[in-house]
């Protein structure tokens, strides 16, 4: 199975490029993992068809805050993810978000417009990077992919 996960698109309404995704990078994927920063609900609209799980950033309206949760844990085929953005300074984020959930294969997150895909403790750290490019929002655009087979995988896509 593979799930196409994105953080910090930093939209208002789905544009042409992020609609394209489902017909390129996430054609093939059952679902959809948004690890917050969407900015408005209405960007979820552009991954139609498939299921989306999402979670609200810092830097969301308060729409999005009021509809959805902080952090979230999803079982998939079973393996545990936990969800969420992150918060305060960027460095050493992976290192902070360590203690939030308990019995995780993987952490999705976000918040500093930068990719990372690497095991702490037997935990996978995914973080797809920003779909509205590095920090501040230019620059190094990318997404990920986590596949699950008889583990979890993550590769990082770049824009």
């Amino acid at each position: 199975m593979k799930i196409g996960v994105i953080s910090d698109t930093h939209l208002k309404k789905p544009t042409p490029e992020l609609c394209q995704l489902q017909h390129t990078v996430f054609a093939d994927v059952s679902m959809i993992l948004h690890a917050g920063d969407l900015t408005e609900l209405e960007v979820l609209e552009a991954f139609s068809g498939k299921e989306v799980i999402a979670v609200q950033g810092n830097m969301d309206s308060r729409t999005v805050r009021n509809e959805l949760p902080s952090k979230k844990v999803v079982e998939i085929e079973g393996f545990r993810i936990g969800v969420l953005h992150g918060l305060g300074n960027p460095f050493g984020l992976p290192r902070r978000l360590a203690g939030t959930f308990h019995e995780v294969d993987v952490i999705v997150y976000g918040h500093t417009h930068r990719s990372d895909n690497k095991v702490r403790d037997g935990v996978i750290f995914f973080n797809p990077g920003s779909f509205s490019g590095g920090f501040p929002f230019f620059g190094k655009r990318s997404v990920g992919i986590l596949t699950i087979e008889e583990g979890v995988t993550g590769q990082i896509i770049r824009l």
